[in-house]
């Protein structure tokens, strides 16, 4: 059973319906108990950083974010919940973020001819073997809808990487954690298979 984290961010359903498309057992739920009991958890988001943040606090779901990863079980964050895996972001200067993984979010750099935010279809340059992206063809088309991004301080844990006026770090993994900042539920075929690698893990 796969448990998504019900923090009133956006894009939560799309997600559920993603991996019920793809066969799994999914419950959205923002108790300690169940999302514990759950084989893997799914942080999902479309929001600010900081907003988000704040919700986790209120709802007390800080801990067992750090519970779930303490015992080894698979973690993914989707887009913002790829964010709030890091120590801050540029949009919420003075918040921290989770820590779980070193690295900032920045912002995108305005630079002419091209929209902040970033929407739309990037490809993927895959790198360091990500488990995520088993079956995957290199330079596979992805979904993004973002105007920060991560620099990872790790450059090991980078699995893929996108180019949108910045080098963009847009895939992450290390251990049991991992992060896109694309949206594998709205990204097709690709997306699926990305989701179907997590559930198999």
């Amino acid at each position: 059973m796969i448990a998504i984290i019900d923090y009133d961010a956006g894009n939560i359903r799309s997600v559920e319906k993603a991996l019920q498309f793809i066969g799994e057992e999914v419950t959205v739920s923002r108790d300690r108990d169940v999302i514990l009991a759950a084989d893997k958890v799914v942080l999902p988001g479309v929001g600010a950083f900081g907003d988000a943040m704040q919700k986790l606090k209120d709802y007390n779901l800080i801990n067992t974010i750090y519970d779930v990863v303490d015992k080894k079980k698979p973690f993914l964050g989707i887009c913002l919940g790829l964010q709030l895996l890091f120590e801050n972001s540029d949009e919420s200067l003075g918040v921290a973020g989770l820590g779980i993984l070193p690295g900032n979010i920045v912002k995108i750099p305005e630079k002419p001819g091209f929209k902040i935010p970033h929407i739309g279809w990037n490809s993927l340059e895959l790198m360091n073997d990500g488990r995520l992206f088993k079956g995957v063809d290199a330079q596979s088309y992805v979904y993004f809808v973002h105007s920060y991004y991560l620099r990872a301080k790790e450059e090991n844990v980078v699995k893929a990487c996108t180019e949108y006026v910045a080098h963009i770090h847009a895939s992450v993994e290390k251990d049991n954690v991992f992060g896109c900042q694309f949206h594998p539920e709205k990204s097709g075929d690709v997306g699926l298979q990305i989701l179907k690698n997590f559930a198999n893990l």
